[in-house]
């Protein structure tokens, strides 16, 4: 285990909370060099320990090396007072306090924002709640699930005539994430700006899904249009699509512009349709999308993927597969840019796992050490910013607090 390292090396983030959303947030933040101290409950610690849909003959989780990299392990039990009194203490000391329980928590454990800004005005609290820490649904249980679907996801996702689905991952739970960790980030910045004065970032899973729904509201409040499930391709927007292959493989090619639609046409030996005013506009090609959609299929499908995706690439026109997990941990582009790396681990030798985003030529993000072991480091941290000493640390360990 090396030193922290990166942009964000001088600062201290203290992440409390389970799961997935809050977590994150502080994942982006570690892999940029913040310390980050990851707070669990003694012995089973977090959740994301046990999660994940497939598990290696130890029986771990693959998910915990992943979400946990680059933190450092505190177990420590919030239910007790001495639990909260250790907390409290180490937040005095910290640049950013990252949690995600149930709005009203903190409060009830005398730990608010600004409670906690009597020993740290300069301390920022990034929040991460299903619906937000204010407002009537505030206190309604949040899982990503059902605040991706009242945020209107739910109806985007799967075919016109199925029941929706979900997208493959917990999307809302990492964009809330990823939009905390821009929030310390700006709280960073603004801090400076104001006398070191800390801020409380409150980020709701269903607004994160919100803040990416592009004009579908705008739409819908301007026109009454809602926007529905639609499969593999978005409405008026053609080609863009799925294509079958000869090998039962598919490709994605998008040519939905006028000149990499010709591009296309002199690919495929059909230049008439370029010229062709059932096909030769944007608006043309949406109103008949289905119609386009099956003459570019009824010429891939007679060829091998590698050949079709070969071909788009000589003229220019964005396509490639449909990659499973496999194939992309395999890819050389990303094995050639870092975005997929092996890291050491010391229960499975080596975890292959995505590399840190974004990259920066200066300070880049690393990923410095997997998961950690439940409290792998309590001890260290209490005597090293706490001060205290083996007998203080034995008494507390005795007691289950740590």
């Amino acid at each position: 285990m090396s030193a922290p390292a990166g942009a964000l090396s001088h600062l201290r983030a203290i992440e409390v909370g389970a799961f997935i959303a809050g977590p994150f947030c502080g994942q982006i933040l570690a892999d940029l060099g913040m310390d980050v101290i990851k707070v669990e409950p003694p012995g089973r610690g977090d959740a994301m320990r046990t999660w994940g849909a497939a598990r290696t003959s130890n029986g771990k989780s693959l998910w915990w090396p992943v979400i946990g990299r680059n933190k450092r392990s505190l177990s420590l039990d919030l239910r007790k007072p001495d639990g909260r009194d250790i907390l409290r203490r180490l937040v005095a000391e910290a640049d950013v306090l990252i949690e995600n329980f149930r709005p009203g928590t903190l409060e009830r454990w005398g730990l608010a924002p600004e409670d906690l800004r009597r020993d740290n005005p300069s301390l920022i609290v990034a929040r991460v709640s299903g619906f937000g820490q204010t407002g009537p649904y505030s206190e309604k249980a949040g899982f990503g699930a059902v605040a991706e679907a009242m945020a209107g996801l739910r109806t985007l996702t799967g075919y016109p005539d199925r029941p929706s689905t979900r997208v493959g991952i917990s999307i809302g739970d990492s964009l809330a994430g990823l939009y905390a960790a821009i929030g310390v980030l700006t709280a960073v910045v603004a801090r400076g700006q104001r006398a070191g004065a800390g801020q409380t970032i409150d980020v709701s899973i269903a607004e994160a899904v919100l803040g990416v729904m592009e004009s579908i509201l705008s739409e819908q409040a301007a026109t009454g249009a809602v926007r529905t499930r639609s499969g593999p391709v978005l409405p008026k927007i053609a080609p863009s699509n799925v294509y079958p292959t000869a090998e039962g493989g598919e490709v994605v090619i998008a040519a939905n512009a006028d000149g990499l639609f010709r591009h296309l046409c002199e690919a495929m030996g059909r230049p008439d349709l370029a010229d062709d005013p059932a096909f030769a506009t944007h608006e043309a090609r949406g109103a008949r999308q289905a119609e386009l959609d099956a003459i570019i299929g009824a010429w891939t499908k007679d060829r091998p993927r590698g050949e079709v995706i070969a071909l788009m690439d000589r003229h220019g026109i964005p396509a490639g597969p449909v990659n499973d997990a496999a194939a992309v941990v395999s890819d050389p582009h990303f094995r050639a840019r870092g975005a997929i790396v092996e890291v050491p681990d010391v229960s499975f030798g080596s975890v292959t796992m995505q590399g840190p985003v974004p990259k920066l030529d200066g300070t880049p993000g690393t990923i410095r050490w997997t998961g950690p072991e439940v409290g792998a480091h309590t001890r260290d941290i209490l005597a090293d910013a706490l001060g205290l000493d083996a007998a203080s640390l034995d008494r507390l360990a005795a007691e289950g607090v740590i």
